[in-house]
């Protein structure tokens, strides 16, 4: 018997990749947890931090309707994709349905060709259908055309020198000189976006979209540079035509897939915000957890990395804040148990027994009793 009475346990884990989702993941540990105390509230929290997954993630927590619309991949070829509408009317998004990498054989990857006017597509239906708000995740993309492709199926006109329109293509940026804002799609004006980003880079330069992230898009080094030329080159003509005083360029995060956000901060005053906030905000996450005596967060691989962002550590800030202990686990542990306390975990645990091949570990089954064995002993021995 454990010596804490614990009346209230919220469990809010990223998905073990490969094993299990994020909800099942609640549901072994609420297993222990009702075990051990079989008066205990427990709360099981689908939680994503904005990349793979968040869509249904969100939808399977506040409900809403999957919407499925044809639209353009990156090179212009007609697919099915969808994104969901939830019930308050927000629409949420992944860029990757429409703009993704692996909507390409890897012998048809090149981000001067490629474009994210599927995702433009995406958002152009949804704005039809009423939604004002738009919750974006834009991991994954198989583009560099700074979100030229979204503004343009969203309205936007491109034009060169000589007054030639543009595709909105990576190739296209080096090219730009006018830009026309007239025919913008109704409501955009009015909409709200917030777009799931944990990628700092800014536009362009050493650390920007084209240099560190377009060669596994399939650029080599002299498109690597074409490239880089291009988004500084359309950012300045969008710096003089939007009648700016900042240099969106340089935000962190306007690198991020392929320069789209800058395309959404600089023309549709996008909020960038780190994946597992815009999830826990969507969700309510503060209001869940109100009054609980242990959370219970993790993912696959609890390592240095979760401590930059991801969804364990978002959930722990949020609980630190109104004082409530957290409890990380994961399939595997390589956080140093030093640094998992400085961060504020009141404990970090590897489910799988020491001497357990990967293979076996990583069977959803023997996952679920790694996991309902841990969450038993962290309950009798806390």
């Amino acid at each position: 018997m454990s010596q804490h009475m614990y009346n209230k346990i919220i469990v809010a884990s990223d998905s073990f990749k490969g094993s299990l989702s994020s909800l099942d993941v609640a549901e072994a540990a609420a297993k222990a947890i009702h075990e051990i105390e079989p008066q205990c509230e427990v709360i099981k929290v689908d939680v994503a931090d904005g990349g793979e997954g968040t869509m249904d993630a969100l939808r399977r927590t506040l409900g809403g309707e999957k919407i499925s619309v044809e639209v353009a991949d990156p090179l212009g070829r007609p697919i099915q994709a969808s994104y969901v509408i939830l019930e308050d009317g927000t629409a949420v998004l992944e860029m990757a349905a429409a703009s993704g990498l692996p909507l390409l054989l890897p012998s048809e990857r090149n981000p001067l060709k490629t474009s994210t006017f599927g995702t433009g597509q995406l958002i152009a239906d949804a704005l039809k259908k009423g939604c004002r708000k738009f919750l974006v995740g834009i991991g994954g993309s198989a583009t560099n055309d700074a979100g030229m492709g979204m503004l343009q199926a969203l309205g936007v006109r491109f034009y060169d020198a000589a007054g030639a329109e543009l595709q909105g293509r990576g190739e296209s940026l080096e090219k730009v000189a006018n830009i026309d804002m007239e025919g913008l799609c109704d409501g955009l004006k009015e909409s709200e976006f917030i777009v799931a980003c944990d990628v700092e880079a800014p536009l362009y330069g050493p650390t920007g979209a084209a240099y560190v992230f377009a060669p596994q898009k399939g650029a080599d080094p002299a498109m690597v540079e074409r490239l880089d030329k291009g988004l500084k080159h359309f950012s300045e003509v969008a710096f003089n035509s939007l009648h700016t005083t900042e240099d969106y360029a340089k935000s962190p995060g306007a690198g991020a897939a392929g320069g789209l956000g800058f395309g959404f901060i600089a023309f549709l005053s996008a909020r960038l915000e780190r994946g597992i906030e815009m999830v826990l905000d969507a969700i309510g996450f503060d209001q869940l957890i109100k009054g609980a005596s242990l959370v219970i967060t993790g993912e696959g691989r609890v390592d240095s990395q979760t401590l930059t962002g991801k969804t364990p550590f978002g959930v722990l800030k949020r609980a630190r804040k109104q004082g409530i202990p957290v409890v990380a686990i994961g399939g595997s542990v390589t956080l140093d148990p030093k640094e998992a306390l400085e961060a504020g975990f009141t404990g970090v645990y590897a489910v799988t027994p020491a001497g357990m091949p990967l293979e076996t570990a990583m069977q959803p089954s023997v996952a679920a009793e790694n996991i309902c064995n841990t969450v038993r002993n962290i309950l009798t021995h806390e």
